[in-house]
């Protein structure tokens, strides 16, 4: 071995003892023990709690209950796409109206190519973005393969489309909407049907039922569609506005169109007209629906909506579910207060007192100022035209504080 070999080999040793000692050194800093192993050794929680909770890969595996997608071969895509390019390069009127910037794009045109495209499959990620397949068919999903035109009819001609999770409020749905779809279409070619096809609509909100978190609440049930002719179906349940209480947030409306084979008999899920009101027989179970007619229905289309309180849902409350009003508040949990000091350093004291007082009596208390500074016709005091140039004297720094607050509209006083 030669003197050069040898030495770089020496030198990589003491580099890796170096590092070694390196390793060891940082368990002691400084006369203090580090406890644990070191950044980048030590597992991080989200490891630990995946080895922990090891999941089957084969049970927690979802499955497609939609129909397949017959997708042209690679050569026949890139031939279509290849003959489009062309067409569009030998088009000079096409390149006089870029180069002039008159050239119009058809929005609508774009909008149909897109949902022909990849429409779709977009909104089935939006629909596990939203938990849609979660809640309804569990650890099933399905790639909608049936454009559904959802649209609300508002005052005069405008309308209130359904989007992927757009926000409809329910002064806006209070009427059952359009529904259009494309029914003598195969889900699976693409192409038109030879016969007659049957479809089932169904509207619920997995958001709705407040007995049981597990079911859903029946807005809509419409069975047996002949070639997509929505006016023509079996309505099971009449259409029942989306009602979202007080203080809950917002609640998913979905729509999901199913393919029937032939005709079926539904009538066990008919709701009389007297129980139009009744949410308890409005229960309702996508899950349980589809486990039991899944010889005879696939799920081909789907639509949502998000929606959430507002103050048509008080005479709605009143009028048509026959009940009071909820209302829902966030009971929020008491402050950590520190037991009470008797020096309370860099502290203003006036604001350290309130934190030991009644919450209700501070705020009774400015509410009386304000009111003590407001001449019942005449309003409040106009405020100074220059604050800062109003000199402040004799009297305590916390005072000044407070006044010069006052006088600006910040801090607490702006709350009353």
């Amino acid at each position: 071995m030669s003197f050069s070999n040898l030495f770089m080999k020496s030198g990589l040793n003491v580099v890796v003892r170096d590092a070694q000692a390196a390793v060891l050194m940082t368990a002691t800093r400084q006369g203090h023990t580090i406890r644990g192993k070191p950044p980048g050794v030590a597992r991080s929680l989200e490891q630990r709690i995946r080895e922990e909770n090891v999941e089957d890969p084969e049970v927690v595996a979802r499955i497609n209950i939609g129909f397949p997608q017959l997708k042209e071969s690679r050569s026949a895509q890139l031939k279509k796409r290849l003959e489009h390019l062309k067409s569009q390069r030998s088009d000079k009127q096409l390149e006089q109206l870029a180069r002039s910037n008159k050239l119009i794009i058809d929005l609508d045109k774009v909008q149909r190519t897109y949902v022909k495209t990849t429409g779709q499959h977009d909104l089935r990620l939006l629909a596990d973005h939203y938990g849609i397949f979660e809640h309804l068919f569990g650890s099933a999903y399905f790639v909608p393969r049936v454009p559904l035109n959802i649209s609300y009819q508002l005052d005069g001609d405008s309308l209130a489309p359904v989007y992927n999770g757009n926000v409809i409020k329910p002064a806006e749905a209070a009427k059952s909407p359009q529904i259009s779809f494309d029914g003598l279409v195969d889900p699976i070619t693409g192409q038109a049907a030879g016969q007659d096809t049957y479809w089932t609509l169904v509207a619920s909100n997995p958001d709705a039922h407040y007995t049981n978190g597990t079911a859903e609440c029946l807005h809509w049930f419409i069975a047996n569609i002949p070639n997509g002719k929505v006016s023509e179906g079996q309505v099971l349940a009449e259409y029942l506005p989306p009602f979202p209480p007080r203080g809950v947030g917002y609640q998913r409306m979905v729509f999901v169109l199913y393919k029937q084979q032939a005709r079926l008999d539904l009538g066990s899920y008919q709701l009389a007209a007297a129980d139009y009101g009744n949410l308890e027989k409005r229960t309702f179970s996508t899950l349980d629906f589809y486990r039991q007619h899944q010889e005879q229905l696939t799920p081909a289309g789907l639509a949502f909506y998000q929606t959430n309180w507002d103050e048509s849902l008080t005479q709605f409350y009143h009028d048509v579910l026959k009940s009071k009003e909820p209302v829902y508040e966030y009971d929020f949990p008491k402050p950590y207060l520190a037991d009470q000091k008797f020096f309370p350093l860099k502290q203003p004291f006036n604001l350290y007192m309130d934190k030991h007082r009644d919450q209700k009596q501070v705020n009774k208390e400015y509410l009386e100022r304000k009111l003590a500074k407001t001449h019942p016709f005449e309003g409040p005091k106009k405020p100074l035209r220059y604050p800062n140039a109003h000199p402040i004297r004799d009297v305590p720094s916390w005072l000044r504080t407070e006044i010069r607050k006052e006088r600006l509209g910040t801090g607490r006083v702006q709350d009353y």
